[in-house]
């Protein structure tokens, strides 16, 4: 698996974008399986479902008032944010069959990702802590309490991509944002089950998170974004942006 870092793409939306790049021509067979580590810009990612909402609109401009980029994601779910202090993370599998798998890459991925939040010092574990934001089986949490990691997964003919995100610092104004959002959605949950990683573990720093989480993934193949990749990105943007 090769592994690309990318830097600044710009907008939330082009981030996205980027992934939903990456997973086009991994299934295609144009690139090999990636990992994507990047810091993403503030924003709010929605899903499809939240569309349907009749406060979605409201929500929106929520994000937008808390100076969020709202977003539709790309793999399943309901609204997450995450900041400028947090660590996206993309899995992109070249596979023959996507459709099979899709719960052992979940668990897989989850113990991966709480055993390098172990190394920081974190009591990091798998599993759905109760009136959790955006609730899934294989959320990593601290203590059992507080979401730290929501991932989600994108299925296309070929390939698979799993993606995630850990908010390293801020924890208040990612309550305070999901507080406004979640509230015009009408989505109840519990304020406390959304925490940052410094929450935890104090003095924690982004560069350290990051290379946690890449070295649980073993020897990787450094890459860079090439412009094909980035190109085809420019022109999925705009079913990101909101």
């Amino acid at each position: 698996m090769r592994l690309l870092r990318t830097g600044e793409a710009g907008s939330a939306a082009l981030e996205l974008a980027i992934s939903h790049a990456l997973l086009t021509r991994v299934s295609k067979g144009e690139l090999p399986s990636t990992l994507r580590v990047y810091r993403p810009r503030a924003a709010v990612a929605f899903g499809k479902l939240d569309r349907l909402s009749p406060g979605y609109d409201a929500a929106v401009r929520a994000a937008r008032t808390h100076g969020y980029e709202p977003v539709l994601r790309l793999p399943g779910g309901h609204a997450a944010a995450y900041n400028a202090q947090s660590i996206g993370i993309d899995v992109v599998w070249a596979l023959a069959d996507s459709a099979t798998g899709t719960h052992d890459r979940f668990a897989r991925e989850g113990e991966r990702l709480a055993g390098a939040l172990r190394t920081l010092g974190v009591d990091a574990r798998v599993g759905e802590v109760p009136r959790e934001y955006c609730p899934g089986d294989y959320s990593v949490n601290a203590r059992g309490r507080v979401k730290l990691i929501g991932t989600a997964q994108r299925l296309v003919r070929g390939a698979a991509l799993l993606g995630a995100s850990v908010v390293v610092s801020g924890g208040p104004e990612i309550r305070a944002v999901l507080r406004d959002v979640l509230g015009a959605l009408a989505f109840e949950w519990d304020e406390a089950t959304a925490g940052a990683l410094d929450e935890e573990v104090p003095d924690v720093t982004l560069d350290a998170v990051e290379a946690a989480i890449i070295a649980s993934y073993g020897d990787l193949e450094p890459a860079d974004l090439d412009s094909d990749t980035l190109t085809l990105a420019h022109r999925l943007k705009p079913e990101r942006e909101m």
